[in-house]
C-alpha cells in the first residue's frame, strides 16, 4: 500500500528542520541571558514571535535572524543559521514570500529551472498543467493567486512569461509525459468557453513528438489514489503545490517514492487516440453550455 502524501517524509522534514532552527535560536537567546520578553521588546516584536520562532511554528525572515543574533551578541551565528533558513526556504517556499513581488518573477524563475530540466514527468488530478494552459486559462489561474494572496497585480506579465515557457514543447532535447485525470478537464475553474478552449489546445498538444498526454477517465479503477498533483523534474527534484507552499523534496527515497507512484497512475492512463477521445467526450459534455455567438440577438 502507498500512503498519502502528508505521511511520506517531505512535510515532516520540513518540520522537523523549522523546530531544529528554532532550538538554535533559543539556544542562542537563553546564552544571552534574556527572556523571550525581553528580546521580543528589544526587537519591537509581539512577544508572541519569540515563542513561535523557537517552537518552529513561524518561520524566521533574513532580518529575524539578523536582528535576533545582533541583539543576543551571537553575530558570527548568523551565516550559519541564514543557511539553515535559506535551505528550509527551499523546502517549504510559502507563495506569500515567493509573489511578493507579483507573480510574473515566480514564472520567470520557473522558466529558470525548466531550462535545466530534460525530463518532465506531471501528474495534475485538477487542473491543466501550466505548460499546456492556454492564454486565456491561465489568466484564469493567475488571477485566483493574486486575489487568494492579496499580492501585486502583474497579471500580464505572469501571463506573457507562463506562455513564453510553452516553447520548451518544441525542443527536440526535452521530454515531457503528462498524467491527467478526467475531472481535470471538467473541474470549472473558469468560464466554459475558456475551457473548451483549453480543452482543443489539449488535442493539439497530444500529437507532439516529443510530448505524451496520458488521461485517466472515469471509468478506471485507480490503483493509486490521486491525492495530489507532483512535477518530477529530471530524477533530481519533486515539486509539490499546497495551498500555502512550494514543497520541493530532493531526498533519494522520495524521488523513489513519487516515480513508483507516477508510473502506476501512468501505466492506468489512456494514451493518442483513446485520449483524445476522451477530451472530446468532455468537449461535447460541455459545449452546451457555451453561448453561441449572436443568440442573445433579438
Amino acid at each position: 500500500m502507498i500512503l498519502p502524501p502528508n505521511s511520506t517524509t517531505g512535510a515532516t522534514s520540513v518540520h522537523r528542520a523549522r523546530e531544529a532552527l528554532g532550538k538554535r535560536l533559543r539556544a542562542l537567546r537563553q546564552q544571552s541571558g534574556l527572556t523571550g520578553k525581553q528580546l521580543a521588546e528589544s526587537l519591537s516584536w509581539a512577544p508572541s514571535k519569540v515563542s513561535k520562532l523557537e517552537n518552529g511554528r513561524q518561520t524566521p525572515t533574513d532580518d529575524d535572524i539578523h536582528g535576533w543574533t545582533r541583539t543576543t551578541n551571537s553575530e558570527d551565528s548568523a551565516e550559519a543559521l541564514l543557511a539553515s533558513l535559506h535551505t528550509l526556504e527551499f523546502q517549504h517556499a510559502e507563495w506569500q514570500r515567493q509573489f511578493r513581488t507579483g507573480l510574473a518573477s515566480h514564472q520567470n524563475k520557473i522558466a529558470e529551472l525548466d531550462a535545466h530540466t530534460k525530463l518532465f514527468r506531471v501528474f495534475e488530478p485538477t487542473v491543466i498543467p501550466g505548460l499546456l494552459q492556454t492564454a486565456e486559462y491561465a489568466r484564469a489561474r493567475l488571477a485566483q493567486g493574486i486575489s487568494t494572496f492579496k499580492v501585486p497585480n502583474d497579471i500580464d506579465a505572469a501571463v506573457k512569461a507562463r506562455v513564453q515557457r510553452q516553447e520548451l514543447l518544441y525542443r527536440p532535447d526535452k521530454r515531457f509525459h503528462f498524467v491527467l485525470t478526467e475531472a481535470a478537464l471538467r473541474f470549472q475553474l473558469c468560464a466554459p468557453e475558456v475551457t473548451l478552449g483549453q480543452l482543443d489546445r489539449l488535442v493539439s498538444l497530444s500529437t507532439l513528438p516529443n510530448t505524451r498526454l496520458g488521461i485517466i477517465g472515469f471509468e478506471t479503477e485507480y490503483v493509486v489514489a490521486p491525492w495530489h498533483g507532483f512535477w518530477m523534474l529530471d530524477s533530481d527534484r519533486v515539486m509539490v503545490e499546497t495551498f500555502s507552499a512550494e514543497l520541493n523534496l530532493t531526498q533519494p527515497q522520495e524521488i523513489e517514492t513519487y516515480a513508483t507512484i507516477f508510473n502506476r497512475l501512468a501505466a492506468t492512463a489512456s494514451y493518442g487516440r483513446a485520449a483524445r477521445a476522451i477530451i472530446t467526450r468532455v468537449m461535447d459534455d460541455l459545449a452546451p453550455e457555451v453561448p453561441r455567438t449572436g443568440e442573445d440577438c433579438p
